[in-house]
């Protein structure tokens, strides 16, 4: 991820952010523009495939019909000393300015930056100004600039905001809270949360389509990145192994519906969550060995499968 101080970069590992308790505890998001005019052609999004994160601003960016407006830029699947970093030509080329290390965009926009490097990175071409690396603030920037897709109806607001502090808490950060637990006790008190939420989440959509109701909206939309990457990094890789997202009738159905809405597998690599999950850590992985499986298309493990939904 790395850290930047008053425009000069540090390398450092995401469990410097765990206290003395073991405890991993995600840093703040520190550019919170909420300038926005959508002109097609004016922004730049930086992302990474295997970032669940940046993967809710690029399902935002598909889902509401941006693809055209706003470009994109994905890092290397695998983070370096540099932090995510990009090649000069192919897939994970940056169009904008050619950098080959993320940091170069946050002191492009801000030369005297401090705070992490994270992605997505929203960035204002016209001005060259960072916007937001806030996702949830992207999130719901491209919901207000688009007519296709209200991903924040007022009538479910509340609804919406319930979901999305505990599926934050105890889901999206609650992986990464196991995973870069450096104590047990800090393991075994991440874990239970996970599978709680999820059991929770198993139960709604057993009463309704979506979490909300029976409309897709910024909850849904906040759950599917940690859904898409469950059973090929985070029930090895960071040792949420109580159960699998198959083993949920109801939220497995549901998982599969999303992904096969228009556009959105597009915005899935699953090749790409193994290597980059599994890619070498002092604490985690030290060898740095990509599991074989599991083997999608094989074992119940089929995206594409009829969701009956």
């Amino acid at each position: 991820m790395g850290l930047m101080i008053d425009g000069v970069y540090f390398a450092e590992d995401p469990p410097a952010d765990s206290a003395d308790d073991g405890r991993f505890r995600r840093a703040k998001s520190t550019i919170r523009r909420t300038e926005f005019t959508p002109e097609p052609g004016r922004y730049h999004l930086y992302a990474a495939w295997n970032c669940p994160w940046a993967h809710r601003a690029l399902l935002a960016r598909t889902l509401l019909g941006l693809d055209e407006v706003i470009s994109v830029a994905v890092a290397k699947p695998r983070r370096t000393d540099q932090g995510w970093v990009f090649d000069t030509e192919g897939e994970f080329a940056d169009s904008l300015w050619g950098i080959s290390a993320l940091h170069e965009a946050y002191t492009k926009s801000e030369p005297n930056y401090t705070g992490r490097l994270t992605v997505p990175l929203l960035v204002d071409k016209q001005t060259g100004l960072a916007v937001n690396n806030e996702s949830a603030d992207i999130v719901e920037l491209l919901s207000d600039a688009a007519a296709s897709l209200d991903l924040f109806p007022e009538d479910l607001r509340a609804g919406i905001d319930r979901w999305n502090e505990r599926i934050y808490r105890t889901v999206n950060n609650g992986v990464y809270r196991a995973g870069f637990a450096r104590t047990q006790a800090a393991y075994d008190e991440a874990v239970p949360d996970v599978f709680a939420t999820l059991d929770a989440i198993e139960e709604q959509l057993g009463r309704t389509r979506y979490l909300t109701g029976d409309r897709f909206t910024a909850a849904d939309l906040r759950l599917f990145p940690t859904l898409a990457r469950f059973d090929v990094a985070y029930f090895g890789a960071f040792k949420c192994n109580l159960r699998r997202l198959i083993d949920y009738p109801n939220l497995w159905g549901y998982a599969r519906e999303i992904y096969q809405m228009p556009g959105v597998a597009g915005t899935v690599r699953f090749d790409l969550y193994k290597r980059g999950y599994y890619s070498p850590s002092a604490i985690r992985n030290p060898n740095g060995i990509v599991p074989l499986g599991p083997v999608l298309g094989h074992d119940g493990i089929d995206w594409n499968a009829p969701h009956g939904r």
